[in-house]
């Protein structure tokens, strides 16, 4: 028997995301309740230059309270397709735009209590092309050789959940370079 929705009503309506509770019967008769995050979605890009760097990003993030490296990511307009968002992104973020973008895989951010879901791609063949950053956005671009961004990952030095993820969802076409 699954769970079954009772009810639900809105909490919070922000700026990225909107916050509900829902109330469930659970298979064994008993009420239940989930706070979930529902997002739009979002992407991570993995750039990758002609030198075999990757292009990260670092910038503050507050929930956190530090600066943290991570892959180019962003959240996608409504109904705009993932690979629109790659590539915009992409240019707002690094400066650059991919000659060629693959799809590499997609997960579930935080299943637990939200809805967001991310697409990976990977960037290769990149010119400068920059786009205007957001305004609330202060990020400085690093050049890292792919051997070593990895190495980093692995030994605990990038803590971001969505960059691991999309580092291990790419190793198949990261092989040449390691």
């Amino acid at each position: 028997m699954p769970f079954e929705l009772l009810k639900s009503e809105p909490l919070f309506q922000g700026r990225a995301f909107k916050i509900r509770r829902d109330t469930l019967k659970t298979p064994g008769g008993n009420e239940t309740k989930f706070d979930i995050v529902e997002h739009g979605g979002s992407v991570i890009v993995i750039p990758i230059d002609a030198d075999g760097n990757m292009l990260f990003v670092r910038q503050y993030r507050h929930a956190a309270g530090m600066d943290l490296l991570e892959l180019p990511a962003g959240t996608r307009n409504s109904g705009e397709p993932h690979d629109v968002c790659a590539a915009r992104e992409m240019r707002e973020e690094t400066g650059m735009a991919a000659g060629k973008l693959e799809h590499i895989g997609d997960f579930y951010l935080a299943p637990g209590y939200s809805t967001e879901f991310m697409a990976v791609f990977l960037a290769t063949e990149l010119i400068h092309d920059p786009l205007e950053a957001d305004e609330d956005e202060f990020l400085q671009v690093e050049k890292i050789p792919i051997k070593k961004a990895i190495e980093m990952a692995e030994r605990g030095q990038m803590p971001d959940a969505k960059s691991l993820a999309a580092l291990f969802l790419a190793r198949p076409q990261l092989k040449e370079y390691l």
